[in-house]
């Protein structure tokens, strides 16, 4: 109990992605240490934690009644329930009533939930019998106390004894997302019963029909048996069918009587004209050899001879009758075509008072009396694999977000009803639901309630106690400790992405940055805030290059110098920035200092120098370096001085907010080169090209007029001051949150992707094959999901599958050569490469929409392995191991894809992605390789 109540704690607390069980979950395996028993079953497990809570919490219920006594237990009270079994065994009643926790369902004969609980509840026959006969075994069960979390455990295993090992049912078993269980309980028990009976008799009738139609579908004697109305049709095209119209030779015409050539189509014409070909040529034969002298020898004359032949001369390709006037085909005709329709007409009869049977039988417990018990699925466990081995994942339904989430390992992701009963329906894969938890009525409700409340999380941490709370606390500070030590040990081992100013934003968050949930509106504003303050660095970096100019040179290089900065130099000429005096800059810093309701502060900028800079005190952070939002804004904003000056800020935020528009669209409408994708440099680039709403546009480009660090002039801090008053009067009805937060997940991960694959491709080119295959692997498969949204949602794929095929082979090359090196540690290092890159990647493309090349790719990897399959000059014990890697390698219908997930990546300037990803492109494109600093 100490160890889940810190394991408890954490979950509510810990800004880490996920939270370690091991240290419980090793005090509950040694419950189970026994020499007979190695491995346990989960459901053991589940039994097991059951059992020691209810034992931990009956410690402290307070109770003057036995300690057998556990009505007031809260385990109790929450996962069990009793119910009442009644029956006769040889002649004589009994009743008894049990306490039941997960209850166990068999799943096979089963075609529903309602049916495997049916089965479960009545068992033996239970109809009373005539007198002279006795009842020998049957009882029926009533649920008398149903718990509020209700557990169905699905046996899905069984053991085959001629096998001699436990095997897996894959069989389909249907359950749905709300169930009543007013039929199974005692107090219903007589409206029930007789309810069971009408079922009763509607499945014999249906018992009866499905005989009849066995007899239509499975016609015939002995072992083989064909549906009938298939059997008339191939008699009906047998009958249809001619034989080809064959010309006899003029040999033949002069070999053969009269009579022969009239009766060429009988049944015995082939025998009979063989036979007087064989006597022809015997004929033949013995006259050239009294009348010719042939000087061969005697063998050679003996193999020029004609062979005799023991088969039919004439045989047609296809059956055919031989004679078949026509009259008799259509007296065949007509009757096997009314007879066969006579029987398929029986038989969809048949069909549909089967179905209307069935319809009854389901509709029988609809009553609205009988559906005052509901039962709302809230969680179900997934198994994938056989028997023995496996995987486990669950589906949990979240009330806030109103969607099923999957939990598989540290990975948690929304999913769907559909993906749901695609895994846990079971029939198609070896994936299929082992447990249902369902939640009553009463419970759903609190769920939802409790949910809804913000900050709840919060207050639950600050009511632990001051232990847990420490505890909490320190493993929080041992976090940042460990990512402190993972940054400095991945600076060593590749390219270091430079970090901006805020790095944690939902896409790119470290271990150290908390999650947010995801209806949360902060975590929105975050992430388009972030999108907003993304090109700061390119930002400080025109300045600082605009300053030297205009310090060397003055205006004309400081506008010459801004108009070659990247993105903008396309679309900047004619620009008329102001660039102020001395005296002008002097005159405002004195008129800042004056005025009493601002701050000043005096903050230095990489390569420009100190600077006086004044904001409201609410507005810019003297810790925060200096950086406006970006680029454009400063230039838009400067193309609208003299409307600022003439009409006021709210004019000027209009015309800036335009004139940034029109650079933005302009700039979406360019064509990209292979070395150039504008989408990098700007997230309004990639929401104009994929047709974003315009209301998602807008408000995202006005979060960039409203950055609090456009502090570094009046007619900036108005603009700003005035673009943040009309942020607050955006209300849910004008932009759609909901909306608004996917765009901007989807561009960080369109941003997250192009890190990955410009990553893969630098670590590629450096020969770091197995670096690059996990980086190029990841960005695949994150690129797939944004590509099924829209062709420019995502990057070009057929170029990561490129290079994701060709690590693929270089690896293989390495671990094979490895393998076959003999060297124990070689052996051991190529066996690890296949293992943990090879096979799960070779899998993973097999389980998607492979394409040729990727196919002939895996083709010859499979085959290099297979080669090495009973060579001589291999030792037994790599024989052995290759014996042991091949199933995984040539089979992946029961891989479980275990992928090892590569380093955590944070977004970086838009100026050093897009200057590397230009040199890689170049390199790649039959340029030389280019080193990007």
């Amino acid at each position: 109990m100490q160890e889940l109540q810190c394991l408890f704690a954490l979950m509510l607390g810990t800004q880490r992605k996920f939270v370690d069980p091991t240290a419980a979950l090793e005090l509950l395996k040694g419950a189970f240490k026994s020499p007979d028993e190695q491995q346990q079953d989960v459901s053991e497990v589940t039994h097991k934690l059951l059992d020691w809570l209810e034992d931990a919490f009956q410690l402290s219920v307070n109770t003057n009644s036995s300690p057998q006594d556990k009505s007031e237990n809260p385990m109790v009270q929450l996962f069990y329930g009793t119910f009442l079994t009644e029956g006769v065994h040889e002649g004589k009643t009994f009743s008894r009533i049990e306490t039941f926790g997960q209850y166990p369902l068999q799943v096979n004969g089963y075609r529903n939930l309602n049916e495997c609980l049916e089965g479960a509840m009545v068992e033996g026959e239970m109809e009373p019998l005539p007198s002279d006969q006795l009842v020998k075994y049957g009882q029926e069960r009533w649920f008398t106390k149903l718990p509020p979390v209700l557990t169905f455990e699905l046996s899905r295993f069984e053991f085959n004894q001629s096998l001699g090992q436990p095997e897996k049912i894959h069989n389909k078993l249907e359950f749905s997302q709300m169930i009543y269980m007013d039929r199974y309980l005692y107090s219903n028990k007589e409206i029930i019963q007789r309810k069971r009976v009408e079922t009763r008799k509607l499945r014999k009738e249906i018992a009866v029909l499905q005989q009849k139609l066995e007899r239509y579908v499975k016609y015939g004697s002995g072992s083989s048996r064909f549906p009938l109305p298939d059997m008339m049709q191939y008699v009906l095209e047998f009958a249809s069918t001619k034989l080809p119209l064959v010309v006899p030779s003029a040999q033949d015409s002069q070999r053969m009587p009269a009579q022969s050539q009239v009766e060429c189509c009988s049944l015995n014409e082939p025998l009979r004209q063989n036979s007087i070909r064989k006597k022809e040529s015997t004929e033949s034969i013995e006259g050239a050899t009294s009348t010719v002298v042939n000087p061969l020898p005697q063998q050679e004359r003996m193999n020029k001879l004609p062979q005799p032949s023991y088969l039919p001369a004439e045989i047609p390709e296809c059956p055919a009758p031989h004679v078949a006037t026509e009259e008799e085909v259509s007296l065949v005709r007509t009757c096997l075509q009314r007879w066969k329709s006579e029987i398929e007409q029986d038989m969809q009869e048949l069909k549909d008072c089967t179905t209307r049977l069935n319809q009854s039988i389901d509709q029988m417990y609809g009553d609205p009396v009988l559906c005052q018990v509901p039962y709302h699925l809230h969680a179900v466990l997934v198994h994938e694999g056989q028997a023995n081995a496996g995987h486990y994942w669950a589906y949990v339904y979240d009330q806030p977000r109103k969607s099923w989430l999957k939990y598989n390992d540290i990975s948690v992701t929304e999913s769907s009803w559909e993906e749901l009963e695609r895994d846990s329906y079971g029939g198609l894969r070896n994936a299929s639901a082992y447990c249902l938890m369902y939640i009553n009525d009463k419970l759903s409700h609190y769920v939802a309630d409790d949910a809804s409340e913000v900050g709840n999380f919060q207050r639950e941490v600050e009511a632990l106690p001051p232990e847990l709370q420490n505890y909490i606390q320190e493993d929080n500070w041992r976090l940042e400790q460990e990512v402190e030590e993972w940054e400095q040990e991945q600076s060593c081992k590749i390219p270091q992405i430079e970090s901006s100013v805020n790095s944690a934003s939902q896409d790119f968050t470290s271990e150290s940055g908390q999650d947010q949930p995801l209806g949360c509106e902060h975590s929105i504003c975050s992430l388009s805030s972030e999108h907003a303050r993304i090109a700061k660095d390119q930002t400080a970096q025109a300045i600082a290059n605009t300053a030297d100019a205009y310090e060397k040179n003055g205006v004309e290089a400081a506008l010459s110098e801004l108009k070659e900065t990247e993105p903008v130099k396309s679309q900047l000429s004619g620009t008329a920035l102001t660039v102020q005096s001395d005296q002008q800059r002097e005159t405002k810093r004195t008129e800042a200092a004056a005025q009493p309701s601002s701050q000043v502060s005096e903050v230095e900028i990489p390569r420009v120098g100190k600077i006086l800079v004044r904001a409201d005190a609410d507005g810019y952070n003297e810790e925060v370096m200096l950086s406006p939002a970006m680029q454009g804004v400063i230039l838009a904003i400067a193309k609208a001085r003299q409307t600022f000056d003439r009409d006021g800020s709210e004019a000027g935020l209009v015309k800036a907010f335009r004139e940034e528009y029109s650079r933005l669209y302009l700039l979406a409408k360019e064509t990209p080169t292979p070395q150039n994708d504008p989408r990098l440099q700007h997230v309004l680039i990639y929401f104009l090209q994929n047709g974003a709403p315009k209301q998602v546009v807008e408000r995202t480009l006005l979060e960039q007029f409203a950055d609090k660090n456009l502090s570094y002039d009046e007619r900036s801090i108005s603009i700003m001051q005035v673009a943040q008053a009309k942020l607050k009067e955006i209300g849910p009805d004008d932009v759609n949150m909901e909306e608004y937060k996917k765009w901007h997940e989807n561009y960080s991960l369109f941003r997250k992707v192009s890190v990955y694959l410009l990553t893969g491709l630098e670590l590629y080119q450096n020969r770091k094959y197995q670096e690059a295959l996990t980086y190029l692997v990841y960005a695949y498969q994150s690129n797939a999901t944004l590509l099924m949204k829209g062709p420019n949602r995502g990057v070009d794929e057929s170029l990561i599958a490129l290079y994701r095929r060709k690590c693929l082979l270089k690896l293989n090359d390495m671990a094979a050569a490895l393998f076959v090196s003999r060297a124990e540690a070689d052996v051991v290092e190529g066996t690890n490469i296949l293992n943990d890159l090879i096979i799960p990647c070779m899998h993973l493309i097999i389980n998607n929409d492979i394409s040729k090349d990727d196919l002939d790719a895996i083709e010859v990897m499979r085959n290099r392995w297979c080669s090495y399959l009973g060579q001589e000059d291999m030792d037994a014990n790599l024989q052995l191991k290759l014996g042991e890697l091949l199933p995984r390698l040539l089979d992946s219908s029961a891989e479980v894809i275990i992928l090892k997930e590569p380093p955590k990546i944070r977004p970086n300037s838009p100026y050093d992605l897009c200057s590397r990803f230009a040199a890689v492109m170049e390199s790649i494109h039959g340029a030389s390789p280019v080193t990007v600093k």
